[in-house]
């Protein structure tokens, strides 16, 4: 007797329902791929019990006849490829033939549809014990219903294994947030257990898309993101990507489109991950919504039975797209960049904004330049063209600020040509008032008060133009006027004495003087002022961590960092107004001014709106 048997139907499609059909809202997201590739644009999704009692997804698309009914039921039964051509360009969402097939072995299905505007429909059920397909006529409009009953009633194992109620529908309800976002041209309806949960209407325009955006991904991503739009020859990018500092302890607000099919895949993650390299505090996450367009002939979908994970023919082609298109866009947000694709008020028809939301982070898009008030110490400063950008009024005031900057002053505090500015322009994060605490700096703009974290802001400016000196022409360096020897490990000297090109390539001269000790002759320029003992052995510690050789390369920025911390302005030191009027200018043309090189914000503002309601002023 053989030993090798062929399995019942009914097992064959309970061991496929193993990888289709993993919880309620595993079902919830192939009945809605099912309805978009049937054309819909009105979906309407009803949720009992989290979707373990019933699960009801009822759509307006194509329908089917008395005759496709059986089929759709069965398993490897499709309309969506026919020869095996047709795997190398999938444009459908499934295409395997396998889920409902898979859906009916563990729960008691009820398809109902029509294919035509007028007749009645029919309808066709089935059920796990026997997957026996009954069809009779039902009165239905154009289009399909699919019900689906007592999830895993006849695999109790499988069912014990099912989380709460609360757990279970918020799985179902990230599959509708995922979907409704691949598809604005679609109205969405979530309810569960008789109370509407969402209430989608098609978005066509930009601004009812944003909408969309913020009340599946809330008005605070909306209001902290960068639009993106590039497109290249076999390739087109676009959405919204989180500023850095709205960042997230997880990887919870991540939607990465690959021709409308969400997807998570490494080499799209790895990508974001170094756009947002050195302006991400560690162990956070960023935020986005993207959508990748390219031929379906160079991506394969069939790598995965939830159709999860794709593989692109050119990998590296895709993978330098998206990092050049990421690093690109936020390198350009800086104070006054107009960026955000809608204001608070204008998406307060998705979702409340918060109050912490509205006053929080970088709000950048509403920093444009505007008209200083009456009698404002703005309007002062820019009514004056003496004191326009810092510009200092005395010999004794260069020198200062070349003590801030190092010689010779950056270009953001010399004097602007005649005639170059408007009367009355304010810079976006306006003038100078004071210092506070030797800590932040407050300025008034045209939307209100100014904080500035000084040394936040000023470790920025200077790692960008470490890093601008070393792509250039290598960073400048300058002799000790004392060498300077300072005592280390033989590991570290040992380590050093053999990273001398290395040294070199950052503006250092590091000679071994013993066996443990080592004497600092030259320097960078822009770090002239800075405790160089410590800064040498930071940068040993870089080395010894990261390695050598190419590993050193890839973390060359890494240790420009550590070295632009040791250059900036250090808490408690006072500055003065043309001082920090310079700082402020130079943040409004540094890339990346937004956040410091750890990721921490460098800057933040209250509007009069908010410092009003927050003193109860006109109630």
């Amino acid at each position: 007797m053989s030993l090798i048997k062929r399995l019942s139907p009914r097992l064959a499609n309970q061991i496929a329902a193993g990888e289709v059909v993993e919880r309620p809202a595993s079902v919830v997201k192939e009945l809605l791929e099912n309805s978009l590739d049937a054309g819909a644009d009105r979906i309407e999704i009803e949720i009992e019990g989290a979707g373990s009692r019933l699960i009801r997804v009822r759509d307006n698309g194509s329908g089917m006849t008395a005759d496709d009914l059986p089929l759709a039921l069965a398993r490897h039964a499709t309309s969506k490829i026919a020869e095996l051509d047709d795997l190398e360009a999938v444009a459908t969402l499934g295409f395997r033939g396998e889920a409902l097939a898979s859906i009916g072995s563990v729960s008691r299905l009820t398809l109902t549809s029509n294919s035509a505007d007028e007749g009645a429909g029919v309808c066709a059920f089935t059920e796990g014990r026997d997957m026996q397909v009954t069809v009779k006529p039902a009165a239905h409009p154009r289009g399909t219903t699919v019900e689906v009953r007592d999830l895993f009633f006849n695999t109790p194992a499988r069912r014990k294994f099912l989380r709460t109620d609360k757990t279970e529908f918020a799985h179902v309800d990230e599959v509708v947030k995922r979907v409704a976002l691949s598809r604005f041209d679609v109205a969405f309806q979530l309810r569960h257990n008789g109370r509407t949960i969402h209430s989608l209407r098609p978005a066509s325009a930009g601004m009812e898309q944003a909408r969309r955006v913020a009340g599946v991904c809330g008005p605070a991503f909306m209001e902290q993101t960068v639009a993106i739009q590039r497109e290249v020859p076999g390739l087109s990018v676009r959405g919204w990507v989180g500023l850095p500092t709205f960042s997230r302890s997880q990887a919870d607000l991540q939607y990465f489109y690959v021709n409308g099919r969400i997807i998570r895949d490494r080499l799209v993650a790895h990508a974001v991950r170094q756009a947002y390299r050195d302006v991400l505090y560690h162990g956070r996450h960023p935020a986005f919504v993207l959508y990748l367009d390219m031929d379906p002939a160079q991506v394969d979908v069939n790598v995965h039975p939830t159709k999860h994970e794709v593989r692109f023919r050119q990998g590296r082609d895709v993978h330098n797209f998206l990092f050049s298109t990421l690093h690109k866009a936020l390198s350009d947000v800086r104070p006054g960049t107009a960026s955000m694709p809608a204001s608070g008020a204008a998406l307060q028809g998705a979702a409340e904004t918060s109050p912490a939301a509205s006053a929080s982070l970088m709000d950048q898009g509403s920093l444009g330049l505007a008209q200083a008030p009456a009698g404002s110490v703005a309007g002062a400063f820019a009514g004056s063209p003496r004191t326009f950008a810092g510009r200092p009024q005395s010999e004794a005031q260069r020198r200062s600020l070349s003590r801030l900057y190092g010689s010779p002053p950056p270009s953001g505090i010399e004097e602007p040509a005649p005639g170059d500015q408007a009367e009355g322009e304010i810079p976006p994060l306006g003038y100078a008032l004071a210092q506070l605490k030797g800590i932040y700096i407050l300025a008034e703009n045209a939307d209100g008060l100014v904080l500035v974290d000084m040394h936040a802001a000023h470790e920025r400016i200077t790692y960008e133009r470490l890093k601008s000196a070393r792509d250039a022409d290598g960073i400048r360096s300058q002799p000790l006027l004392v060498p300077r020897s300072v005592a280390v490990s033989s590991r570290e000297a040992d380590l050093a004495a053999a990273s001398g090109d290395f040294f070199a390539r950052f503006g250092f001269r590091v000679e071994r003087a013993g066996s443990e000790s080592l004497v600092i002759r030259d320097v960078p320029a822009s770090l002239r002022d800075a405790d160089v003992e410590q800064l040498l052995r930071d940068v040993l510690s870089d080395l010894a961590e990261h390695g050598t050789s190419d590993r050193v390369t890839a973390h060359e920025d890494d240790i420009l960092s550590t070295m632009a911390c040791h250059g900036s302005v250090r808490a408690n030191r006072r500055l003065g107004i043309p001082e920090m009027n310079a700082l402020l200018r130079d943040m409004e043309a540094t890339e990346r001014s937004g956040q410091c090189n750890h990721g921490r914000p460098t800057w933040t503002r209250l509007s009069l709106v908010e410092l009003d309601r927050l003193f109860l002023r006109g109630r």
